[in-house]
């Protein structure tokens, strides 16, 4: 979510890691009304990335709420402090990182020309040691102009710690946008592999400890953004409005 995917690789091969036995630790399901739950999730405020347009608002129901037992992150075209763009950024920094386990997240994306929702991980340590050796796991990220494609990548330090080097794979799904999918990951202490309804399209194994970035806590975010450096490639389409991203479950399980 945080760098330019012009240089995306897109199908590595397969290389199987065993579920093994899970046991869930941490998980909303939305089966609530109102606001997102305080003890599970933070947000992001203000303009945050990758040059986008919207602002994102904190505990603005306008922008994130649940109700029909889904949460609602919505998109939406009107002035808020100096934008023209609101929306919403879900986080669980502060309240809930893990490391190594698998997540699992059940949503229906928005379509509209511009959006850019993702579901996606980042080293809790990152206040302290920075971006890109926190690391970066995007779990789902889906680009309006590409409606049936889904994008799962990793960003890690580069080996000489000056850079950072980005590596993903994509799956066709040509309902993203009409129907609900699950999006997982399963990480280990020697691989990461990318799922959609638990079929996976790209694995990346561990490759050795001088940047291996991924030994660490990490914490979920879930956010819809516009434009910027990839989404925004063919502008944001000002007719769209509002955009809703839908989430029925967020769920982490770990080895027992």
């Amino acid at each position: 979510m945080l760098a330019s995917f012009s240089a995306l690789v897109t199908c590595f091969p397969y290389i199987a890691i065993s579920s093994g036995e899970y046991k869930l630790v941490w998980a909303d399901e939305f089966n609530y009304h109102g606001r997102p739950d305080p003890k599970k999730w933070d947000y992001e405020a203000g303009f945050v990335r990758n040059k986008e347009p919207q602002f994102y608002t904190r505990n603005r129901r306008e922008n994130a709420r649940v109700e029909g037992r889904y949460l609602v992150i919505e998109a939406r075209k009107e002035p808020f402090d100096s934008a023209s763009y609101t929306s919403a950024s879900l986080v669980t920094l502060g309240k809930f990182q893990f490391q190594y386990g698998k997540v699992e997240v059940r949503a229906k994306l928005p379509s509209g020309r511009g959006s850019w929702p993702a579901i996606w991980m980042m080293g809790a340590d990152r206040p302290l040691v920075g971006w890109p050796r926190c690391g970066e796991l995007d779990i789902m990220e889906h680009i309006a102009h590409e409606p049936s494609t889904i994008y799962g990548t990793i960003h890690q330090i580069s080996p000489d710690g000056k850079g950072h080097v980005s590596k993903g794979g994509k799956a066709e799904i040509p309902t993203a946008t009409s129907d609900f999918h699950v999006y997982g990951m399963e990480w280990t202490p020697k691989a990461i592999k990318f799922t959609v309804d638990d079929q996976p399209y790209f694995d990346f194994p561990y490759n050795g400890p001088t940047h291996w970035t991924f030994d660490r806590p990490m914490y979920l975010l879930i956010n819809l953004a516009l434009g910027g450096n990839w989404a925004g490639k063919f502008g944001i389409d000002d007719n769209m409005f509002p955009q809703q991203f839908l989430i029925d479950y967020v769920r982490v399980y770990q080895m027992k």
